[in-house]
C-alpha cells in the first residue's frame, strides 16, 4: 500500500522531492543520495531519463530508495516505450511493491544527450494514465486481456505547468487528467503565486481538489547562470516571471543563491496556506543536502529530520526487499529493447 495516499488524505501538509537517479551502475550510490532526504521528505520522485538524459532506470532507482528507507514515487514516460512496454513496466513495478507511479509524456530527445534518438510517444500521459486505471480497478489490459491479478494499490500520479499559455486552459488540461485518473499533481516551478492561486482557484471550485491532491512545484535558483538557463526556455515547462529575473538579478552575484532560497522559502509558506494545496514538490535535485536548511526557512520542519522517518519505507520486510531485488531483472526483460530516447 501507499505511504504517500495515506498522508495526503490525512489532510497534513505533505512534501516530495525530486531525486534524479544516478548516471552509473551502482545502486549504493543512489542508497546515499537517498539518505540525505530520509527523514525530511514523505516521498521521492525517482525521474525516469529527466530531461531524455540517460540515466539509472527510475524502477531500480525506486527500489533503491526504498531500500534506503524512503517511500518512492517511480517516474514513467512515454517518450521511451511503446503501449506493450508501459503496460510490462507497470506490471513489474507493481509486482514488487513500487504503487505511486506517476505518468508523464516525456521530453523530445533534441533536449538531451541522445538527440538523434527515435522518440516512441504511442501513448501520452492522458492516455498512459486511463491505461493503469484500467489495469487497476477492472483488471484488463488495453487489448481486453485480462489481468491475473491486475495490479491492486496502483496510486497514480500527474505533472501540470500552470503556467503554460493560453493559462485560462490549464486549469482543464489538470481536469482532462483527474478524469482519466490522476489522483496526485505535482506542478512544474511555482514562481507567481497569484497565478497559481487563480489555477488552484478554478480546480477548486470544480470540486477536483477534493478528488485529486495538489504538490506544488518549488525549487531554488542557485546562480545567475542557472537563472539564465531557465529562462532561456530550453527547459521544456519552465517559465521565469520578469518580477522573479529582476529580484534575483537585483542582487550581488555571490548572493543569488541566499536570495533563491529565500523566494522558494516564500513560496511554500504561501501555498502552504492556500486552499486546496496539499503540499510542495521539491525540484531540488542535485542539492539534497539543502532541503534541511530550505524547510527551516519555510517553517515547515517541525517533526521532520533524521531522528522521525516520516516514510513507512524504512519499516517495508525483509521479504519485501529480497522480492525487489530479485524481480527488478525480470521488470527490466519484460521491455521491449527501444533504442534510447528523450513531458
Amino acid at each position: 500500500m501507499s505511504a504517500l495516499r495515506d498522508r495526503l488524505a490525512s489532510g497534513a501538509f505533505t512534501i516530495t522531492s525530486e531525486l534524479n537517479p544516478v548516471r552509473g551502475g551502482s545502486a549504493e550510490a543512489m542508497k546515499e543520495r537517498a539518505r540525505l532526504l530520509l527523514g525530511w521528505v514523505d516521498a521521492v520522485n525517482l525521474t525516469d531519463n529527466q530531461g531524455a538524459h540517460v540515466r539509472m532506470s527510475s524502477w531500480a532507482s525506486a527500489i533503491a530508495a526504498r531500500e534506503a528507507g524512503l517511500e518512492p514515487i517511480m517516474q514513467m514516460t512515454c517518450r521511451d516505450r511503446n503501449r506493450i512496454a508501459l503496460q510490462s513496466d507497470l506490471l513489474g513495478a507493481a509486482s514488487v511493491g513500487l504503487t505511486n507511479l506517476l505518468f508523464m509524456t516525456g521530453d523530445y530527445p533534441k533536449f538531451g544527450d541522445h538527440p538523434g534518438a527515435k522518440p516512441v510517444f504511442d501513448l501520452d500521459s492522458v492516455t498512459m494514465l486511463w491505461t493503469a486505471r484500467k489495469m487497476r480497478d477492472e483488471g484488463k489490459l488495453l487489448s481486453g486481456n485480462e489481468l491475473k491479478p491486475p495490479p491492486s494499490g496502483l496510486f497514480l500520479g500527474a505533472v501540470e505547468n500552470p503556467f503554460a499559455p493560453p493559462e485560462e486552459f490549464r486549469a482543464a488540461r489538470a481536469a482532462k487528467k483527474i478524469a482519466a485518473g490522476a489522483q496526485f499533481i505535482q506542478t512544474q516551478y511555482v514562481f507567481d503565486v497569484a497565478a497559481f492561486e487563480r489555477w488552484v482557484g478554478a480546480l477548486r471550485d470544480e470540486g477536483l481538489t477534493q478528488r485529486c491532491s495538489l504538490l506544488a512545484g518549488v525549487g531554488v535558483v542557485r546562480s545567475l547562470r542557472a537563472l539564465d538557463f531557465m529562462s532561456s526556455g530550453k527547459v521544456p515547462g519552465v517559465s521565469v516571471p520578469d518580477f522573479v529575473q529582476r529580484r534575483l538579478r537585483g542582487v550581488h552575484p555571490d548572493s543569488v543563491a541566499e536570495e533563491g532560497a529565500k523566494l522558494a522559502a516564500e513560496v511554500i509558506a504561501q501555498v502552504k496556506a492556500m486552499p486546496g494545496v496539499a503540499g510542495v514538490h521539491l525540484l531540488t535535485a542535485g542539492y539534497e543536502k539543502k532541503v534541511p536548511d530550505l524547510l527551516e526557512m519555510a517553517g515547515v520542519a517541525g517533526g521532520r529530520g533524521p531522528g522521525s522517518v516520516t516514510s513507512s519505507a524504512a519499516t517495508s520486510s525483509a521479504a519485501t526487499s529480497s522480492a525487489a531485488t530479485s524481480s527488478a531483472a525480470a521488470v527490466k526483460a519484460a521491455a521491449p529493447d527501444i533504442a534510447a530516447a528523450g513531458a
